[in-house]
């Protein structure tokens, strides 16, 4: 069911990101209200992202080398999402609607073919890995037949802890967080909140045991050996 009043704490989360449409359906829809995906403003967003998916893509130089071609890579990577961690690596294909509301943590690793529909605000912590064909949907619709006809449509924030592993040919739907820690099974469809430190599978997910909590990195260490 969509909202009925704007998620100011969200439109703030985005102010830090780069090259947002914003307008009032831009705000809606992150917000989880109905909106219509076809105003100006949303359809160039979503023509830049493809712009940049493209050259993402398909960039590779015959003179590339692991090195030259991860870092030109980089760069587009930076230019499409919203926010980008260190050491982010992303197998292309990759498949996004905006980009802009993609926000992704330090040590980042995505196999062939990721999809994210982000009209939601995706949030993807550290130390996470995506096996092959991972898709995450934000994006959704009312099951009423008059407002898809009106392009009317609605999103939900997805969000991913640090530490994470989400197994290939997952599918990630809208509204869910998937706690630090967890581990998700190839094949799995998750339609609801995964607690942290579980491991999960099936269609819909479900979790199947618990894993060892780990303490966290302590990010000051290597300032303190300077």
């Amino acid at each position: 069911m969509a909202s009925i009043s704007k998620n100011y704490a969200l439109m703030e989360s985005v102010k830090s990101h780069k090259h947002v449409p914003w307008c009032d359906d831009y705000e809606k829809m992150i917000s989880g209200m109905l909106y219509d995906s076809c105003v100006p403003e949303l359809m160039n967003g979503r023509f830049r992202a493809r712009k940049l998916m493209d050259r993402y893509n398909k960039y590779f130089p015959e003179d590339a080398t692991f090195e030259s071609l991860a870092k030109d890579r980089e760069v587009v990577l930076k230019e499409l999402m919203g926010s980008v961690g260190k050491d982010v690596f992303m197998e292309p294909p990759v498949y996004v609607d905006y980009g802009c509301n993609i926000s992704i943590g330090e040590r980042f690793f995505a196999n062939f073919n990721t999809v994210i529909l982000d009209c939601g605000i995706v949030t993807i912590g550290d130390r996470v890995m995506f096996g092959p064909f991972v898709s995450i949907f934000a994006a959704t619709h009312e099951t009423e037949v008059q407002s898809r006809r009106d392009n009317i449509e609605y999103a939900r924030e997805v969000r991913i802890g640090d530490d994470c592993w989400i197994g290939g040919h997952v599918t990630i739907l809208p509204g869910v967080t998937i706690g630090q820690g967890c581990t998700i099974g190839s094949n799995s469809i998750v339609t609801k909140d995964v607690p942290e430190w579980s491991v999960a599978m099936g269609s819909p997910a479900k979790v199947v045991k618990k894993v060892t909590p780990v303490p966290p990195i302590d990010t000051t260490e290597g300032d303190k050996n300077t």
